[in-house]
């Protein structure tokens, strides 16, 4: 493990320096996504159920805001990888090195994974969403007038709670990697987890039990494949475990001849 023993003024400059390399990757990727956003509205607003619906601008301001949304949100993914290094990079001192390099490989995924949630929840979840509104309002005899800034307002709230979900598989194997959990407390906590899983669902689905079982499923099948992938990752752990204990005898045991040579020099 690397040894530092830091300050509380020493800990907040290292904070200092991390956000200062992410708002440089921010602000980059902010005047690159701005050439990107027009495209993106123009498809998001004409694909899929979007297309049947007419979006209105109640706000002089509201085209304006969401150019700025849509930018912000390209620049957040975008950047997403800068983030999770910059938090490993300021925890990692606190890492054995075998720990530290095992990790490091789980940056990558965390990008996919949050960008396959968005895909997830865009492609799949949003279109059942969406007719299941458009049918409760012709049900209720309900004539839909929707603000565009509304609805995008709407897409990013169900899109980036995906993103974020989509990261267990990554955030447990890191935490049994760590030795924090293992598969055996998952397996045992299961239910538990179920239940919490079942509660997020509910929150981010409207209220039908097609669209719940929906988006339940996956988090559970999302949920055993940590399951299945932290054996992997607790097995590791193991093995370096085993690798630092015996590298620490070893070193002890060359301390303790050294002693004994120093003594007998004298």
């Amino acid at each position: 493990m690397i040894e530092k023993n830091l300050t509380v003024i020493e800990h907040i400059d290292e904070i200092r320096k991390r956000l200062m390399v992410i708002v440089v990757f921010f602000v980059v990727a902010v005047v690159g996504a701005f050439f990107v956003a027009k495209p993106l509205i123009q498809f998001l607003q004409n694909d899929g159920e979007a297309h049947n619906i007419a979006l209105n601008a109640f706000n002089v301001l509201d085209p304006i805001m969401i150019y700025v949304k849509v930018i912000v949100f390209i620049a957040f993914i975008v950047i997403s990888p800068v983030l999770m290094y910059q938090l490993w990079s300021f925890i990692s001192p606190g890492l054995h090195e075998t720990e530290r390099r095992a990790t490091l490989n789980y940056i990558p995924f965390t990008f996919f994974l949050f960008v396959g949630g968005i895909a997830f929840s865009y492609f799949v979840l949003l279109p059942y969403v969406m007719k299941f509104m458009m049918n409760l309002s012709t049900e209720l005899d309900i004539t839909q007038t929707i603000g565009i800034n509304e609805y995008f307002t709407f897409l990013f709230q169900l899109l980036i709670p995906f993103g974020i979900v989509f990261q267990l598989p990554v955030v447990l194997l890191f935490l049994t990697r760590l030795g924090i959990l293992d598969p055996t407390t998952l397996v045992k906590i299961r239910k538990y987890a179920y239940f919490v899983l079942f509660v997020i669902a509910a929150f981010i689905t409207p209220p039908d039990l097609l669209s719940h079982m929906f988006v339940t499923v996956p988090l559970f099948a999302l949920y055993e494949i940590s399951i299945f992938i932290s054996r992997f990752g607790h097995r590791k752990y193991l093995k370096a475990e085993q690798q630092r204990q015996f590298e620490e005898a070893k070193a002890e045991q060359q301390r303790q001849i050294d002693e004994v040579n120093e003594r007998q020099q004298k």
